[in-house]
This record gives C-alpha cells, sequence and structure tokens, in this order.
C-alpha cells in the first residue's frame, strides 16, 4: 500500500513540474524567443539584454508607412514609462527590430523618428530576416510585450492600446 501512495505523489510531482514549465513560443503566456542581431554600431546585442524589464519587441522598417506612423505612439511610451516600476519589470524599454535592406534606411529612420532607446538589430534581409521567421512575423508594424521574466504578456499594440496596457501594468 505504501509503494502505490509513494508512486501517485510521485507522479502527481512530476506531472505538477510539467505543467510549471513554460513553453517557448510567440503566444501571449509564452516564452520569448531569444534574438540575437547586430546593432546600428555593428556590436552584437540580445534580447535577453533586457532581461528584468517590461520589453516592447517591436518589428518595423523605415519603408514601411503603418511603421512610421506607430513610432511615435511608441516613443511617446517609451518616454513616459521607460523608468517606471511594472508588477514584473523594473522599467520599460523597446527592442526594435528592422526589416529593412540597407543600413543607411535603417539608420536614418531610427534618427528621423527619434527612436532612442538603445535596442536596435536588423540583419539587412528585408522579408527574409531570420529574425522575422523566429516570432512568425508576415506583416508589420508587429509587436510582442515582454515581462521581466521573459513571459510575452500582449501582443499587437498599436494606438492607444499600448499606453493602455502600460498603464495598467504600472505599479
Amino acid at each position: 500500500m505504501k509503494k502505490v501512495i509513494f508512486l501517485v505523489v510521485l507522479m502527481t510531482g512530476i506531472s505538477v513540474s510539467l505543467i510549471a514549465q513554460t513553453v517557448l513560443g510567440t503566444k501571449v503566456g509564452n516564452k520569448a524567443p531569444e534574438l540575437v542581431g547586430k546593432s546600428v554600431d555593428g556590436e552584437t546585442i540580445k534580447l535577453s539584454d533586457t532581461k528584468g524589464q517590461l520589453v516592447l519587441l517591436d518589428f518595423w522598417a523605415s519603408w514601411c508607412g503603418p511603421c512610421r506612423r506607430e513610432n511615435p505612439v511608441v516613443v511617446q511610451a517609451y518616454k513616459k514609462y521607460k523608468d517606471k516600476e511594472f508588477a514584473n519589470g523594473k522599467g520599460f524599454t523597446v527592442f526594435s527590430v528592422s526589416l529593412d535592406r540597407t543600413e543607411g534606411a535603417w539608420k536614418k529612420g531610427i534618427a528621423d523618428d527619434k527612436l532612442g532607446w538603445p535596442y536596435h538589430i536588423s540583419d539587412l534581409k528585408g522579408w527574409y530576416s531570420k529574425h522575422a521567421a523566429v516570432y512568425g512575423v508576415r506583416g508589420i508594424p508587429a509587436n510582442f510585450l515582454i515581462d521581466g521574466d521573459g513571459i510575452i504578456v500582449a501582443s499587437q499594440l498599436r494606438g492607444p492600446a499600448l499606453e493602455e496596457t502600460l498603464k495598467k501594468l504600472a505599479k
């Protein structure tokens, strides 16, 4: 009898630990996949460099009209929330992934739109971007809001939806 109870407890413990593991993926509740790329300065940066912060992973391009119209909204949110405390993150930042094909256009877009956060990557492969492929991005602008533990908490936040979500998550 004791062996059977021990086996049930052991099996219950295993099932609980399997349920508690977070799935790697791009849906809300998933652990955000890692991205590693070259910055505008040629330095290697990683999405995990932002660990501990609330992060908007933002896919865009300088040639994308809707992206350029959305950038002021993202800039405003960054300025307002970058030093705020969140339920699961200290500060807010943006990790931009460009689908540009030329370095000059990418850098000019960053400068023209005053994208003042430090995290910008691109492999300069446009729609063939390995970064976009990892996240299944087939249209831009596209974004994922990631908490301090690397869990996706929202996606496709455009216009006032970004501000509303950040306001709800702020302490």
